[in-house]
C-alpha cells in the first residue's frame, strides 16, 4: 500500500496531469492518490470568497467564471471527448454559483471552508477521469465524507478513529486498486466542510498513510527533494538526501515550506517513511524523512518566513510580564488565531514575531486594553540551523536586524524585508 500526493504545481496544466499518469502507471501496489487544487485555484477561490463576503455577487461570479474557463481549458487539452467531464465540472461550478447568489456571507471561516474546498473537488474529478481515459482504473472519493475533523474551521484537526471507520466504509481495495481523493479538505461531525490549513494536502496524505498502514508516503514536488534553502531566495542550494522525523519537525516549525507542520506526527506514530521526490524527473531518489538516518545534516539550513510583524507589549503599570502577564498574552493571541514564530522577553516587556494575517488587528486591539502595544510590519524571520560566522554574515549582509536570538546550533534574525 502506497500513498502518493500531487500538489497544485503538479496539476496546474494538462502536461502535468499527463505526467501523473506516467508516474502512476509504474505502480503495481495498491495506491491511494491525494491531489491538491490546480495551480493557483485556492488563491483565486479566496478572491471569490472576498467578493462574496462584501456582497459583491457580480464580481464573485465573474471571478468564478475565470476559474471555470481555466479548468475547461485543461479539460479540452486532455480529453478526446470532453463533453461528459465538462458537464460534471459545470455541475460543481453551478453549485458554487448557487451559493454565491442565494446565500449571505456571515462567518468568514465557515464560508472559507465551504467555498474554497471546491478547488480540490474539481481537480480530482479531472485527474480521476483522465486516469480512467488512459486505462488506469480508479475510484474517485469525496474526502469530505471520509476525513472527519473538529470544527476549527480553516485549521481543522482530523479525528482519526472516526476517519478510519469512514475510510473503511468508502474504500475497498479488494474491489479497486487505486483511489483518488482530495487533500486539504474534510468535514466535521455535522457534515460542514472543513479545511486543514494552507498546504494541508501533505497532512491529508500523512493521515491517509497512517489510517491505511501504508508502506510509505510520497509527496511529489517541483524540486529535486529537500534542499537546505529556498532556491528562489538563496543561490547554491544543497540537496539533503535524508532527515529524521525530529529534524523535519524542527524545520517545519521554523517555516520550511517543503512540508506541512502537521505532517510528521501521523507518520512517526507508525514509523512510515515520507519521500519527497521530483515530479518532473520521477526516477530520481529525492529525499526521505524517517526515524533514523545514517548521516546527520552537515550543511547549514536556511529558512525564511515572510510577512512577519514584531509586536512589543509593555504593561501600563510596570508589573513583571514574565510573572503575571505571559499567559494572558498568549491566550489572546491563540483566541485570535495569531501564530507566534519567535518570543523574546525582559522584566517589563515581551516581544513576539507573528504572521500578519486577517486576525492580527483584532488581537492587537484586545491586547491594547491592558498593554502598551507597538509593532513593526513588513519583516521576515530568517532561521539558520548549523551556524557559522561566515553564513550569518552572508545571509544578513546589508540587512536591518530588529531582533536576534542564538542557541547552540541555531540563530534567528527578524529583519526588514528587502525592497
Amino acid at each position: 500500500m502506497l500513498v502518493y500526493k500531487f500538489g497544485g504545481a503538479s496539476v496546474k496544466s494538462a502536461e502535468g496531469i499527463r505526467n501523473i499518469v506516467k508516474i502512476v502507471e509504474t505502480v503495481d501496489d495498491k495506491l491511494f492518490i491525494v491531489v491538491s487544487a490546480m495551480g493557483k485555484t485556492t488563491n483565486a477561490l479566496e478572491t471569490v470568497l472576498d467578493f462574496f463576503m462584501k456582497a459583491d455577487r457580480r464580481a464573485a461570479i465573474a471571478k468564478l467564471n475565470e476559474i471555470k474557463d481555466y479548468h475547461c481549458g485543461i479539460i479540452a487539452e486532455l480529453f478526446s471527448d470532453s463533453a461528459s467531464v465538462v458537464n460534471e465540472i459545470s455541475s460543481v461550478f453551478n453549485e458554487i454559483s448557487e451559493l454565491l447568489i442565494t446565500c449571505v456571507g456571515d462567518d468568514y471561516d465557515r464560508w472559507y471552508d465551504r467555498l474554497v474546498s471546491f478547488g480540490e473537488i474539481i481537480s480530482t474529478k479531472i485527474v480521476s477521469a483522465y486516469l480512467q481515459q488512459s486505462g488506469v482504473a480508479n475510484q474517485w472519493l469525496d474526502m469530505r465524507q471520509i476525513l472527519i475533523t473538529d470544527s476549527n474551521f480553516r485549521e481543522a484537526n482530523v479525528r482519526m478513529d472516526e476517519s478510519l471507520r469512514k475510510l473503511n466504509e468508502f474504500a475497498d481495495f479488494s474491489a479497486n486498486r487505486i483511489y483518488v481523493g482530495q487533500g486539504f479538505i474534510g468535514s466535521n461531525l455535522k457534515g460542514d466542510a472543513t479545511t486543514l490549513g494552507r498546504e494541508g494536502s501533505d497532512y491529508t496524505a500523512a493521515v491517509a498513510g497512517n489510517l491505511l498502514d501504508a508502506e510509505s508516503v510520497t509527496i511529489w514536488k517541483d524540486v529535486p527533494g529537500i534542499l537546505n534553502a529556498d532556491p528562489r531566495i538563496f543561490p547554491d542550494t544543497v540537496h539533503i538526501p535524508e532527515l529524521s522525523y525530529q529534524d523535519a519537525v524542527e524545520l517545519a516549525y521554523s517555516g520550511a515550506q517543503i512540508i506541512h507542520p502537521k505532517t510528521i506526527k501521523p507518520l512517526e506514530n507508525k514509523q512510515i517513511p515520507l519521500y519527497v521526490r521530483p515530479f518532473s524527473t520521477p526516477n530520481q531518489a529525492g529525499s526521505v524523512i524517517k526515524k533514523s538516518i545514517e548521516k546527520p545534516i552537515n550543511v547549514p539550513v536556511l529558512i525564511v518566513r515572510k510577512n512577519q510583524v514584531l509586536v512589543t507589549l509593555r504593561p501600563r503599570d510596570f508589573s513583571f510580564v514574565l510573572e503575571n502577564c505571559l499567559s494572558e498574552v498568549f491566550l489572546i493571541l491563540n483566541k485570535n488565531r495569531v501564530k507566534v514564530s519567535l518570543i523574546q522577553s525582559s522584566a517589563i516587556s515581551v516581544s513576539v514575531s507573528v504572521e500578519n494575517n486577517r486576525y492580527l488587528n483584532a488581537a492587537l486591539d484586545e491586547l491594547a486594553n491592558d498593554f502598551k502595544v507597538s509593532y513593526n510590519e513588513n519583516l521576515e524571520l530568517l532561521t539558520i540551523r548549523g551556524i557559522t560566522d561566515e553564513i550569518i554574515k552572508t545571509a544578513t549582509a546589508e540587512r536591518t536586524i530588529l531582533l536576534s536570538q542564538y542557541t547552540r546550533r541555531s540563530a534567528r534574525f527578524l529583519m526588514k524585508m528587502l525592497e
